[in-house]
């Protein structure tokens, strides 16, 4: 296994989204889950910009339509809650649609379903 991207940083949010869940467990909404999860960065002193939004170029022009992701951490990985059964494509496609117009590197999408926290580190 190579190096990881940010492995530090990514060790660390995912030890907080594992906190998280293992205090609230499942069932609740994303907006829970993204309450608890900013309580942890404040406490631990992490940076980051909660709802950051994302606005997408198109040649020489801002389209009006944006996007706004649920984190981003450490000012370099976005963090994308979700609270549902499963996870699908079309939530990978979000991220990767984040680091797209942020030119950010790395996500972790994360799902707190009912008994198991899911994550996944993206990678574009």
């Amino acid at each position: 296994m190579g190096n990881l991207l940010y492995k530090e940083e990514s060790y660390e949010l995912v030890g907080i989204l594992f906190d998280v869940h293992n205090e609230l467990g499942g069932g609740f909404l994303e907006v829970v889950y993204s309450d608890a999860v900013e309580y942890e960065l404040k406490k631990r002193k992490i940076p980051y910009e909660r709802e950051k939004k994302f606005q997408v170029h198109y040649k020489e022009t801002v389209l009006p339509h944006h996007f706004f992701a649920d984190f981003v951490v450490f000012g370099k990985i976005v963090l994308e809650l979700k609270s549902t059964t499963h996870l699908h494509d079309s939530h990978i496609a979000q991220c990767i649609n984040y680091l797209k117009i942020s030119k950010l590197k790395l996500a972790v999408l994360a799902n707190f379903e009912s008994d198991k926290l899911i994550h996944h580190r993206i990678v574009v």
